[in-house]
């Protein structure tokens, strides 16, 4: 059963432990710019929840 994703912005840590990754693996999909869409907040980066659930469906389908 797929787990809620929280009512906040997220952080390259909450993204990993979601999708069952390692923390680099995120950084290097955004360096890639293959991963969900993320932003800055300061230095600080962030992904909103919907972004992410976005980018696993396209993952799912694209997979299908």
């Amino acid at each position: 059963m797929a787990r809620p994703l929280p009512a906040r912005y997220l952080t390259p840590v909450d993204v990993a432990d979601l999708l069952g990754v390692p923390v680099e693996t995120v950084y290097q999909w955004r360096r890639k710019r293959t991963g969900p869409r993320g932003f800055r907040v300061g230095r600080h980066l962030r992904f909103d929840p919907e972004d992410v659930r976005r980018w696993v469906a396209e993952q799912m389908e694209a997979a299908a």
